[in-house]
């Protein structure tokens, strides 16, 4: 295992290498209770995801919504307006974790959150470390390149808990980074 991880990280530092040469992809601000975070978009691997994710930013759809699951030493997840990980956008988006350049979890990275394949719409989530088990399974979209201080911040709650704290949450998210085309999400049908 810590093999394959290694080969998977240099193939990684590869691809971030590439992107910040080239320095065109979209960026997202999202401003939580516990701080900014800035988060860069892999378009290139998954432009689909990306697309409906910018979509959804632009129509202000994360404003206001908890990070309603966060487990520790694993991940923060976001992106229900129900709050408990039943809601979404009213649509599913194909999920693009199949494609031969998809890309692995890492910490810090942001994730397509779904109930199996094509189930994806909305929710989302922020890696706190590698998560190998989850590569092949949940498209992988983007990664925070400022704030990850604020994401190690983002209180830790199973919703439904006996005992759950108030969810931190998005205040807003902004696109401040795209690339010069319309950004729509591709619908299941």
């Amino acid at each position: 295992m810590a093999t394959e991880l290694k080969e998977k990280w240099a193939r990684e530092e590869e691809l971030r290498k590439k992107d910040a040469e080239a320095n065109d992809l979209p960026r997202v601000k999202m401003s939580t209770t516990q701080g900014d975070m800035v988060i860069e978009l892999y378009e290139n691997e998954a432009p689909d995801t990306v697309g409906n994710f910018v979509s959804l930013v632009e129509k202000k759809f994360y404003d206001g919504l908890p990070f309603h699951r966060v487990l520790p030493h694993f991940m923060a997840q976001g992106g229900d307006p129900q709050g408990d990980g039943s809601g979404g956008p009213g649509y599913n988006i194909f999920c693009e974790c199949y494609r031969e350049d998809a890309r692995d979890h890492f910490a810090g990275t942001l994730s397509m959150a779904h109930a199996g394949k094509n189930t994806g719409g909305s929710q989302f989530f922020l890696t706190f470390q590698a998560t190998p088990h989850l590569d092949g399974k949940h498209t992988v979209f983007g990664r925070v390149i400022e704030g990850k201080d604020v994401l190690s911040k983002i209180t830790r709650r199973e919703p439904g808990g006996l005992s759950a704290p108030e969810a931190d949450r998005i205040l807003k998210a902004e696109v401040i980074r795209k690339r010069d085309h319309e950004y729509l999400p591709n619908k299941t049908p």
